[in-house]
């Protein structure tokens, strides 16, 4: 029995081809509008869905293929008897085949100079209700929504399958559903709603994560694991290496959110151990940073991730190559370096774009939690020095820098700093006072002398203790939020032990 199939394409690239393969294999083609004027001015022999249906597209076209002996001979069940005659009895005949692609919303919501006319006049409906239809009824029509598919839909053509209709029906609904998301998205968008703020909302929220990908493992080798990813592969293009764990990709995460704070900056190295700051640097050369951050902690570096805010010459190159390193990031990459840090199979270098990102989405037990990105630092304007010794231009250059990476290491964390080059770093422990010991006890392990030093801690100190032991371990001058209850004894602390404190009235936590 011949087949027929109805095409309306918003997207024609490809459909000449599939059209003339449909042909050939004894399908008739019923189509609309743009679509039919196409395919017949390319040769394609084609019937409109006028003819069929005996009556105009009207409104404008907004509605074409919205008629009884459209939907309905989508939707007749080939294996009920009732339906066969009422279509028969109606002149309807089957129709075997769906090939729609819809209007672009999003395409064209992204521009900023979209009006709400605009935007409603790209929202498809005869579209969406034939992808629908066609997937219902997928025991004896298949549906087609992306090019993608042509090739594999001639290709099964003579051998067709509950399971791959099935399959074209489920890629039919999860292609609307995404539509009718961005649809709802923009909507929310212009009638000023803010997710933060409706919290008395019962208002359905949703993001759609495309690009699935298979992971080896997760955190550990017996946990199964994959990626869902939007905007990943715009930031991050692997130049080299094998695949990314999964471990990899939260160290990258952590690696791109602490460079991005000195994205307009001098030459600045960070180094990240299972997403912790081990040394950090800004100097006047990339190759001077990198040694600056890897002298703060020589042993943790091992396996972990070098990232630099500038594109990475062969001279840090060299230097870089001589460290076992898992991962290498950078803005990018100059060809002496790719030839060079190419010649280790297993190393990934990996080329970064900045991106603003406002909010960030991480899951807990039986829920998601969605928070606005710690974007925030403090504004010098607004500090307050709360001790009778002032820090100098000098201290107070380092408690800035000493404060953006205590904000990327894990609670509770402390950090000395001088010359803008981390010496200790003390984080991820349930006291501030371990904290405190760890990252002193770091510095001296390394070398480093904590004289004329700087601290600062992501949040307030409870007691003095963590705040004497700075001080005791040579800090001029400490950066913290304040708000504590004990203030007070803090701040007479910090003045008996001759140093500067300030407060930036901002904490961050890190989880």
């Amino acid at each position: 029995m011949k087949k027929r199939a109805i095409v309306s394409v918003y997207d024609k690239t490809g459909i000449i081809d599939f059209t003339k393969a449909l042909a050939s294999l004894n399908v008739e083609i019923i189509s609309t509008g743009g679509t039919y004027k196409f395919l017949r001015d390319n040769g394609i022999n084609v019937k409109s869905v006028e003819s069929e249906t005996g009556f105009p597209e009207i409104l404008n076209g907004r509605v074409k293929t919205l008629h009884p002996k459209i939907l309905g001979a989508i939707l007749i069940n080939r294996d009920s008897e009732s339906d066969i005659n009422q279509a028969t009895s109606h002149g309807i005949e089957p129709i075997d085949l769906v090939v729609v692609n819809l209007y672009p919303f999003s395409e064209t919501v992204s521009n900023p100079e979209v009006t709400i006319a605009d935007a409603i006049e790209e929202i498809d409906i005869g579209g969406v209700t034939l992808i629908r239809a066609a997937a219902k009824n997928f025991k004896f029509v298949d549906v087609i929504v992306s090019r993608d598919q042509y090739a594999d839909y001639i290709t099964s053509f003579n051998n067709r399958s509950p399971e791959k209709s099935m399959q074209y029906a489920y890629k039919a609904f999860e292609h609307i559903a995404k539509y009718d998301i961005d649809i709802k998205k923009y909507f929310y968008k212009i009638n000023g709603k803010n997710i933060f703020e409706d919290t008395s909302s019962n208002d359905l929220h949703f993001e759609i994560f495309s690009n699935l990908r298979q992971l080896r493992y997760g955190e550990n080798p017996h946990q199964k694991a994959v990626m869902f990813s939007n905007e990943f592969d715009e930031r991050f293009e692997v130049l080299h290496g094998k695949e990314l764990s999964y471990n990899n990709i939260l160290d990258i995460s952590a690696a791109y959110d602490l460079i991005g704070e000195f994205k307009n900056e001098s030459p600045a190295c960070a180094i990240i151990k299972h997403g912790n700051p081990s040394g950090v640097a800004v100097a006047t050369d990339l190759t001077s940073a990198f040694q600056r951050a890897f002298n703060t902690d020589t042993v943790s570096p091992f396996g972990g991730i070098i990232i630099f805010n500038k594109p990475i010459d062969f001279n840090t190159s060299v230097e870089v190559d001589k460290l076992f390193t898992e991962i290498i990031l950078a803005p990018d990459f100059d060809d002496k370096s790719l030839e060079l840090l190419t010649k280790k199979k297993n190393r990934r270098l990996i080329k970064f774009r900045y991106f603003e990102q406002s909010n960030e989405l991480r899951s807990s037990s039986g829920a998601y939690l969605l928070q606005q990105k710690d974007n925030l630092l403090f504004n010098r304007e607004t500090l307050k020095v709360v001790t009778q010794r002032q820090p100098d231009s000098a201290e107070m250059n380092d408690m800035e820098f000493a404060f953006r990476i205590v904000k990327h290491s894990k609670s509770n964390a402390v950090v000395f700093v001088k010359d803008k080059t981390t010496l200790g770093i003390g984080c991820g422990q349930p006291s501030r006072i371990d904290s405190t010991k760890i990252a002193i006890s770091k510095a001296k392990e390394f070398g480093h002398d904590l004289a004329e030093s700087v601290a600062a801690s992501d949040a307030f100190f409870p007691f003095a203790d963590g705040l004497i032991e700075l001080a005791k371990a040579g800090a001029v001058a400490v950066i913290q939020p304040g708000g504590s209850v004990r203030d007070e004894e803090v701040i007479n602390a910090a003045n008996e032990n001759s140093i500067s404190m300030v407060f930036t009235g901002i904490r961050h936590f890190k989880h």
